[in-house]
């Protein structure tokens, strides 16, 4: 089964590597949609690495098998159907917004890594700077 999941990875930590190792134990592929840097600014982010430069840190893991562009909030569907995906899983954080993707795959939240976010990272990072 192909397991599929969206993030900007930004700030890559512990907890991307812990999270990305148990979607890909849950299936055969692991397919990593990746949030460019003209989408992220839609959402009103900013990620510290470029787009390139989050795409080869997430190349480089054993659990990644394919990484792609993350364009827009709709091309999910279009995904899930383009690698026959059986799984679709993320962050709890996102619970519930996803759901309507059951009609095309099985949808699963995980549980966040205990004590560590991207957020908290920028946060730290942005104090530092002041």
């Amino acid at each position: 089964m192909n397991v599929l999941t969206y993030g900007t990875f930004d700030a890559l930590h512990y907890g991307h590597v812990i999270l990305l190792n148990r979607l890909k134990s849950l299936g055969d592929k692991l397919y990593v949609g990746v949030s460019t840097d003209a989408f992220n600014l839609q959402k009103g982010k900013v990620a510290f690495m470029s787009y390139e430069d989050r795409v080869t840190l997430l190349q480089s893991l054993r659990a990644v098998d394919v990484v792609f562009p993350e364009n827009d909030w709709e091309q999910k569907v279009a995904d899930i159907k383009k690698y026959n995906i059986g799984l679709f899983a993320i962050g709890d954080d996102w619970a519930g917004h996803f759901d309507y993707l059951s009609k095309y795959c099985k949808v699963v939240y995980m549980p966040r890594t205990a004590n560590i976010s991207s957020t908290e990272i920028r946060r730290i990072i942005m104090q530092k700077k002041d």
